[in-house]
């Protein structure tokens, strides 16, 4: 495995039409979803605070596109998108989000702790950099499983200055786990600039320092993030230990809504909208490569808006937890 964020495109990923129509849906449901948060938390429908994903899509689906259930993984506050790529039922997501019964924790965790170990879901969190060791855990219990199952945990650039990650570096690298990390680097931490905050160019050195194996690959590209996700997963099902994947990326919207975004360049947005839109990358690929035509994306873009349609309104519809939930899922029975 080399470090490099010069990885190609390619159309000749073992991916079938039906696979790429599926990582397209992914990512428009990612999309759609995001865009419509967007939209009713500007309203005030919405309690709580939101970090969205939108614009960082091909990661999450790239990526999790390997995994089962059996996999875990440890997300972040900007965990929508690993909710859905992970497999997690989006009308349960947007009932949480709204605070309602029937959301995937019950209305209890919102949108920063959303959870469904069902999925391998191991949940979203607002402490940065705490999924890490988490994750060591997973992946602990699975190397004892002997299943093949992997962890995988996310954190952002910022994040990846915690001590606990470089901590879980050391011991992911000790106990030789079966676990990738991954860092999304969209450039900011919050507000901060990584270039004023970070000292290395780039976040596989962390990796080295550990004797672990590191990528960097383009965030926005989901056929040169599958390819090299690909790779990093199976080494580690296989017992070749960590390996630590640093992606390259770009955040529509800001750190939290409700961010004026003020430390972006005066054209910034609109750049980054109209050159690296990860979903018009992966439409233009796969039409030039004649693997999908525009009617087929067309046809699951009108579903997807369907389904969060649906996801809204039966959130907004369904009743409030009770007083008598209050302290339930407090403790486990076991």
């Amino acid at each position: 495995m080399n470090n490099t964020d010069n990885n190609p495109h390619s159309a000749s990923l073992p991916l079938t039409r039906e696979a790429l129509l599926s990582a397209y849906r992914r990512m428009r449901t990612i999309r759609d979803f995001e865009e419509r948060l967007h939209v009713d938390f500007s309203r005030g429908d919405i309690p709580g605070f939101v970090h969205l994903y939108a614009g960082e899509e091909a990661t999450a689906v790239g990526i999790l596109s390997h995994l089962t259930d059996g996999d875990r993984i440890a997300s972040t506050h900007r965990g929508h998108g690993h909710c859905i790529a992970k497999g997690v039922d989006v009308i349960a997501m947007m009932k949480e989000i709204y605070g309602k019964t029937g959301g995937a924790c019950n209305g209890k965790g919102g949108s920063m702790h959303i959870a469904d170990l069902s999925k391998g879901m191991m949940g979203a969190n607002g402490i940065l950099g705490a999924g890490a060791p988490l994750v060591c855990g997973a992946a602990l219990a699975a190397k004892f499983r002997g299943k093949g199952e992997i962890g995988i945990s996310f954190a952002g650039d910022g994040a990846a200055n915690q001590g606990t990650f470089l901590e879980s570096l050391n011991l992911a690298a000790v106990w030789n786990l079966p676990v990738l990390f991954v860092i999304e680097n969209n450039g900011y931490a919050e507000a901060t600039s990584r270039q004023y905050a970070t000292a290395v160019d780039s976040y596989v050195d962390r990796a080295a320092g550990f004797g672990i194996p590191g990528v960097t690959v383009d965030g926005t590209d989901f056929f040169a993030v599958y390819e090299t996700a690909g790779e990093l997963i199976r080494h580690a099902r296989a017992g070749g230990g960590p390996a630590l994947l640093e992606c390259k990326m770009v955040r529509f919207y800001g750190h939290f809504e409700g961010d004026a975004q003020t430390y972006r360049a005066p054209d910034e947005l609109e750049s980054i909208r109209k050159h690296q839109d990860c979903l018009k990358h992966f439409i233009n690929h796969v039409q030039q490569s004649g693997i999908l035509r525009l009617g087929e994306l067309h046809a699951i873009d009108r579903e997807v808006a369907a389904l969060i349609e649906q996801a809204v309104q039966e959130a907004k519809a369904a009743p409030d937890p009770s007083a008598d939930d209050l302290l339930t899922d407090v403790y486990v029975s076991y």
